[in-house]
């Protein structure tokens, strides 16, 4: 994400003082919540959705783990790369090319 959005989005909740209201859980709640919503975009049709609809909740998940990354003191791009090297391990390309399976089912 731009260093502009992240600001943009630190300055929203600052503007309007919801800092203490931005707890660890209740962001997560928050995330999960929205997680939700975006997921109802898909309920019935995997082809036919609002396109505009699944921008704005997926914005709204972004969001809100921004406002986590912030408040637990995360960079994205170190978690994102400690995460994607535990998959790479779990997930080796010569036993997980096209398959769905679950890493212990490899």
């Amino acid at each position: 994400m731009k260093q502009e959005t992240i600001d943009r989005i630190r300055k929203f909740s600052d503007d309007r003082d919801w800092d203490q209201f931005h707890s660890p859980a209740n962001i997560a709640k928050s995330i999960v919540i929205e997680a939700a919503e975006l997921l109802e975009c898909f309920q019935w049709s995997d082809e036919d959705y609002d396109i505009q609809h699944v921008k704005e909740e997926l914005a709204d998940v972004m969001v809100y783990s921004q406002n986590l990354l912030d408040k637990l003191g995360l960079d994205a791009d170190e978690i994102i790369n400690m995460k994607m090297a535990q998959n790479e391990a779990k997930y080796p390309v010569e036993k997980a090319k096209g398959s769905a399976a679950k890493y212990n089912q490899l």
